[in-house]
């Protein structure tokens, strides 16, 4: 679940878990983070996770793979600030302040 430090992302992660999923929280923000799959317990997980860069992204996958077993559901709620249409976005750093 990406972009589930806070806010839309944490809630969403709260209500898979409230219906018994087991959750990957992932975000930049580590106290954040971890401090929200400790609310969520012992059916989530965190990791830190800039998914702008493609190692963290294959990282985030390896890793809820070796804790689960596998993937079922992607939720795609991570963002960044400012304007861009979808199919030019790179997955370099954009001039953001990223």
């Amino acid at each position: 679940m990406t972009g589930s430090t806070s806010g839309i992302g944490a809630a969403i992660a709260e209500g898979f878990v409230r219906e018994g999923a087991r959750v990957v929280v992932t975000g930049r923000r580590v106290a954040e983070g971890e401090a929200v799959a400790r609310r969520l317990g012992p059916d989530a997980r965190f990791v830190a996770a800039d998914l702008l860069d493609d190692v963290a992204s294959r990282d985030v996958v390896a890793r809820t793979v070796e804790w689960f077993g596998r993937i079922d559901i992607l939720v795609n709620n991570a963002g960044t600030p400012g304007q861009a249409v979808s199919v030019t976005i790179s997955t370099s750093p954009i001039s953001t302040g990223l």
